[in-house]
C-alpha cells in the first residue's frame, strides 16, 4: 500500500518547496493583496450578472389578433378649466369616439396646479336618465327659434347651444338670458374658464389601428364627417393649451423610459392659440419572466412639433394636444431565462486561476529583474 502511494505522489502537480526555501518579498505581498482585492470585486460583479436573469430578444411579424389597444394618459391643462376642455379619439376605420368621458378623470386645479375638487367621472348612460327625467318633470323647454323642428325640446343649455349650431346662428356671448344656461351656472363657469387648471388622467380603449386623440378647448361634434370644436363665446386665441404630460403608455404599463418617453414633459405655449403634435410609432412588445408569465405591452418613439396657429401666422389648425399614432408590423419579445449555476462556477474559477497566475507572473518578474539589478550592482556593473 505504500508504494501505491508513493506512486500516487508522482502525479502532484503542485510540489511544495521547503520552508527554508520559500524567499518572502515586501513587493510580492503587496501584489497578493491587490491580487485579492481584485479577485473579490470580480467575483462580485459577476454574482451581481449571476442574480439577474439573462433577458433574450427576438424580433418577429405581429400576429397578435388583439382587437384593441389601450392608452393610458396623465395630463395637466394648468390654464383651462375643465368645463372647457374635451377628449375626443378617432382612428382610421373611421370610427370617433367625442368627449370621452366614461373612462377619463378630469380633476379641478387652481391657477398654482393644487386640486380643489375630488376627481369626476361622468357616466354618459346616467347622464341620459338625468336628462330625461328633468324633461318628464318639466314643460318642454324653449330653443329660442333655433330648432328646425317646432315640437322640439331644449331643457339644458347644450341642447340649446345645438339648435343654435344647427341653425348655424351665432350663440349669445351673455347666456344669462337663456334659461337652461342660467339655471346651469353658465355664467359662473364662463368666468372661471381661465382662473382654473384641468387634470385629464385615466385611459380609453380604442381599435388596434392607427389612429389619434386630443385634448382641445371648446364642444366637440361632427358636421357632415368633419370634426369641430365650438369654443364660443371664446376666441381660440385665447386658450393657452400649455401642459405637462405626466404619463403616456399604450398597453400594460411597465416603468420603462421606452414605454413611456413623454414622462413629465412639458409643452409651454409662449404666444397665441399654439397647436402641440405629438407623432407617434408604436412597436408592439411581449415579455415573458421566468415564470412563463406573459405581459403585452408597447414601446414606442415620438416626435414633437408645435405651431401657432392664427390668422396672422398664416398656419391652419386649433389649439390644442394632438397625438398622432400608427403601428409597427413587428413585434419585439423579451424572454427571460435564469442564468446557468454551471457557468457561474466557470466564471469564478476563470477569475480566481487568471488573477493568480498573472499575478505569480508579475511578481516573478519583479523579482528577477530586482536580483539581476542586485547582482550588476555587487560586481559594479551599475553606475
Amino acid at each position: 500500500m505504500s508504494k501505491v502511494f508513493e506512486k500516487l505522489r508522482n502525479f502532484d502537480a503542485y510540489p511544495k518547496p521547503l520552508e527554508d526555501a520559500r524567499i518572502q518579498t515586501f513587493g510580492g505581498a503587496t501584489i497578493s493583496v491587490i491580487s485579492v482585492i481584485i479577485m473579490f470585486v470580480l467575483f462580485f460583479i459577476e454574482f451581481v450578472d449571476y442574480m439577474q436573469p439573462n433577458v433574450s430578444e427576438e424580433l418577429f411579424v405581429d400576429t397578435s389578433r388583439s382587437p384593441n389597444i389601450q392608452i393610458n394618459l396623465d395630463i395637466i391643462v394648468p390654464r383651462v378649466s375643465c368645463d372647457f376642455l374635451a377628449l375626443d379619439a378617432m382612428d382610421s376605420s373611421g370610427e370617433q369616439h367625442l368627449e370621452i368621458d366614461h373612462n377619463i378623470y378630469k380633476r379641478r386645479l387652481d391657477i398654482n396646479g393644487i386640486p380643489i375638487d375630488t376627481p369626476k367621472k361622468e357616466d354618459i348612460t346616467v347622464k341620459h336618465k338625468n336628462e330625461v327625467a328633468v324633461a318628464n318633470e318639466t314643460s318642454c323647454g324653449s330653443c329660442y327659434g333655433a330648432a328646425l323642428d317646432p315640437k322640439r325640446c331644449c331643457n339644458t343649455c347644450d341642447e340649446v347651444r345645438t339648435a343654435y349650431r344647427e341653425r348655424q346662428w351665432s350663440f349669445p356671448i351673455n347666456p344669462e338670458n337663456i334659461t337652461q344656461c342660467k339655471n346651469e351656472k353658465v355664467d359662473e363657469k364662463l368666468k372661471l374658464a381661465f382662473k382654473q387648471g384641468c387634470q385629464i388622467y385615466g385611459s380609453l380603449i380604442v381599435n388596434r389601428v392607427s389612429g389619434s386623440f386630443h385634448i382641445a378647448p371648446g364642444k366637440s361634434f361632427s358636421i357632415n364627417h368633419v370634426h369641430v370644436h365650438d369654443v364660443q363665446p371664446f376666441s381660440s386665441t385665447e386658450f393657452n393649451t400649455t401642459h405637462k404630460i405626466r404619463h403616456l403608455s399604450f398597453g400594460e404599463r411597465i416603468m420603462s423610459e421606452t414605454h413611456d418617453p413623454l414622462k413629465d414633459t412639458v409643452g409651454l405655449a409662449e404666444e397665441g392659440a399654439t397647436m402641440f403634435q405629438y407623432y407617434i410609432k408604436i412597436v408592439p412588445t411581449q415579455y415573458v419572466n421566468g415564470k412563463g408569465e406573459v405581459i403585452n405591452s408597447n414601446q414606442f418613439s415620438v416626435t414633437k412639433h408645435k405651431k401657432v396657429v392664427s390668422i396672422t401666422s398664416g398656419e391652419s389648425g386649433m389649439p390644442g394636444i394632438f397625438f398622432q399614432y400608427e403601428l409597427a408590423p413587428l413585434m419585439v419579445k423579451y424572454t427571460e431565462k435564469a442564468r446557468s449555476l454551471a457557468h457561474f462556477l466557470t466564471n469564478v474559477c476563470a477569475i480566481i486561476g487568471g488573477v493568480f497566475t498573472v499575478a505569480g507572473l508579475i511578481d516573478s518578474f519583479f523579482f528577477h529583474t530586482a536580483r539581476l539589478i542586485q547582482k550588476k550592482f555587487e560586481l559594479g556593473k551599475l553606475h
